[in-house]
């Protein structure tokens, strides 16, 4: 395969372009080249003329046609010459032969003098790194025309990749209490805690590659691209190997990630909180055989566990908290749960899940949960208060004869309308800040635009509230945006219903999303959607 080229050449009649074409496949003569090559050697040319002749003779329909010039010969003959072009990003240097008029000198084959001549040029280029030698002795022993040669070339970096952690134990814990044959509910049985042993090996870490850097033929260094370490973090009752690289429980306990630490933690357990221990606060879970009581609290980062009753106390727990007798709140007793909450009854207490809350009985209370509350063993009610879930409540028996107010809610996670709420109460203000700030930087602009003299101090000050009023501004959008979503995702009801598989007392306020109804009169095996815009009763 060759590319076509041109060779100029003078007679009597005048000056003239030879047009030699491609074989197997090469690139034939392009105008524009030709066009750059006759300007830069000074011969003047008609571009019609030129263009038409060299498309005649590469279409092969009049190949031998010299394509006219000018009438005179040439001055002075034109020797070979090349071209050297160095690429942008500076990782090549390609250089371009053009052959002699038919008058002029070829460069001799092999010739020392003309192979130095082109790596001064290389140098004049500030071209010092790659220099391909052997190409460029080899373009000189056997010469081919309009033909680009790459005689420098650089070496791309090599970019690495990001360190990363392997969890090599259960980061999603997700259970949930068993229905036994008789109805009850199995609160003992649950797997809902990710045990470890000692010298169990908890986490792997791929450590970040950084790359190689490259050159350029400029002989500048090329960095690769930036890339993110990250390494194993040793918290109580964890090891790191010498070489970084593995994380291992020194303990048999229980393993949780939070964040990107991994805590592994021996159970503390008590037999009662009260004024003998005080309040509990503890990293990993807690285990309290007998009763927590009134006015105490306890707080752990795994699960909490209380084997017997909670009074009016405070439980927090970054897990699940599972109370095997029940909770007594007094009305002012709180549980509140990242994960789920299990409880045999509630009664007169708040309570806050970021999963679902399973119960025998809830009373006179005000029960949230982020997917689902389930009240469906023999007894099965619940009677009073508030009880908001995202997607479904399942209960036996709903409401009260003794017309009780009770609400019951679902479509809508709870802490989201929360959110929603601090949302807009937020924008309000920020809305109300920006347009006391932006009214004295339009008099201040106003009074500068007047030509009245402005001290330094009050230059300062405008300079000041001007930062100011725009991180409020863009934190104000953010708060817009972070508002319209999850409207959109309130908006959307869903599947979400409430389950009565007993009966329903009238009196009992059902919403789901945005609609609510309150029942007229008692029902029984029932299930409550949202359809047409209405809350609609339908048979299970």
């Amino acid at each position: 395969m060759a590319n076509g080229y041109f060779q100029l050449f003078s007679n009597e009649q005048g000056t003239y372009l030879r047009v030699f074409k491609a074989t197997d496949g090469g690139e034939q003569v392009s105008v524009n080249e030709a066009g750059e090559y006759l300007h830069s050697q000074g011969i003047p040319y008609d571009l019609p003329t030129l263009n038409q002749g060299i498309s005649m003779a590469v279409s092969g329909a009049s190949s031998d046609m010299p394509v006219p010039l000018f009438g005179g010969q040439m001055p002075t003959p034109v020797n070979e010459t090349y071209k050297m072009t160095i690429s942008q990003d500076k990782m090549t240097a390609t250089v371009r032969f053009y052959p002699a008029s038919a008058a002029g000198m070829n460069l001799p084959p092999g010739a020392r003098a003309a192979q130095g001549e082109l790596v001064r040029d290389l140098n004049y280029n500030k071209v010092t790194h790659g220099i391909k030698n052997d190409v460029i002795t080899q373009i000189f022993q056997n010469p081919q025309y309009c033909t680009d040669f790459v005689i420098a070339e650089g070496v791309m970096p090599r970019h690495g990749s990001n360190g990363h952690i392997e969890y090599l134990f259960n980061t999603h814990l997700d259970s949930k209490p068993a229905l036994n044959e008789d109805g009850s509910v199995d609160f003992f049985n649950l797997n809902n805690i990710c045990h470890c042993n000692a010298g169990q090996v908890l986490a792997k870490l791929t450590p970040e590659d950084r790359g190689e850097p490259g050159t350029n033929i400029m002989g500048e260094v090329i960095r690769p691209h930036d890339v993110k370490a990250v390494a194993l973090k040793k918290t109580n009752n964890t090891s790191i190997s010498e070489d970084k690289l593995t994380l291992t429980a020194n303990v048999d306990g229980h393993v949780t990630l939070v964040e990107d630490k991994i805590f592994v933690a021996n159970v503390y357990t008590v037999e009662n909180v009260n004024s003998v221990t005080g309040n509990i606060e503890f990293e990993g879970s807690v285990v309290v055989t007998g009763n927590v009581f009134s006015n105490y609290s306890v707080k752990a980062k795994g699960n909490i566990e209380v084997r017997g009753v909670v009074e009016g106390a405070v439980l927090e727990s970054g897990g699940d908290i599972i109370i095997d007798r029940g909770m007594k709140g007094m009305g002012r007793g709180t549980l509140k749960a990242e994960n789920n909450i299990i409880c045999q009854f509630i009664e007169n207490a708040k309570v806050e899940a970021g999963g679902y809350v399973s119960s025998d009985a809830i009373l006179h209370s005000q029960i949230m949960a982020a997917n689902e509350i389930t009240v469906t063993s023999k007894k099965g009610f619940i009677t009073g208060g508030r009880v908001c879930a995202g997607n479904l409540i399942n209960v036996k028996t709903l409401g009260s004869q003794m017309g009780s107010d009770t609400v019951v809610e679902v479509g809508v996670d709870p802490t989201m309308k929360i959110r929603i709420q601090k949302l807009q109460k937020r924008i309000a203000e920020l809305n109300k800040d920006i347009k006391a700030t932006q009214l004295i930087l339009n008099t201040m602009a106003q009074k500068i635009a007047s030509g009245v003299r402005i001290s330094p101090d009050q230059i300062k000050n405008v300079q000041t509230m001007t930062i100011e009023n725009k991180g409020r501004s863009d934190e104000l959008d953010g708060a817009i945006d972070e508002l319209e979503l999850l409207q959109k995702q309130n908006e959307r009801s869903g599947n979400a219903q409430v389950i009565v598989t007993g009966e329903v007392y009238s009196g009992t306020l059902i919403a789901i999303g945005d609609v609510s109804m309150t029942v007229r009169s008692s029902m029984s095996y029932c299930r409550f959607i949202k359809q047409g815009g209405e809350v609609k009763m339908t048979a299970i």
